[in-house]
């Protein structure tokens, strides 16, 4: 397993830090929605490619909506992370849709729907006794 140095941590902090400026204050596509959410960013040591992972609170159709809106405005949002940041190449930006927030929320409702149906549980033993 590679291990991330402190300066390619510091870029990728960084990167994440313009790109949700940019995201929510810069680009007026509607397909965006508004409670999007730059999660991850991981730019290569090369600084030629970058992987930023999104969050939506939404709908499926919110978020491919968004994924659509940010791909075509890639090139915008290149741009005015060239201008923001001054790096040595400006990487190439993918998006990808990020899940965790989501899978954690769903996680956290089973948890909850367990421990109710364990309390009512003891709560019947209670009553028999």
């Amino acid at each position: 397993m590679k291990r991330t140095s402190i300066k390619n941590t510091r870029i990728n902090g960084e990167v994440q830090k313009e790109l949700s400026r940019i995201i929510q204050y810069e680009i007026k596509d509607p397909r965006i929605h508004a409670m999007t959410s730059v999660t991850q960013v991981i730019v290569t040591p090369d600084l030629k490619e970058c992987k930023a992972f999104i969050s939506v609170l939404g709908d499926a159709q919110a978020q491919s909506d968004t994924l659509a809106g940010l791909k075509s405005a890639s090139g915008y949002i290149r741009r005015e992370l060239a201008r923001s940041i001054n790096l040595r190449n400006t990487p190439e930006i993918t998006f990808y849709m990020d899940q965790s927030i989501e899978y954690a929320i769903n996680m956290s409702k089973k948890i909850d729907d367990v421990m109710r149906e364990q309390g009512t549980d003891s709560l019947q033993e209670d009553d028999e006794e």
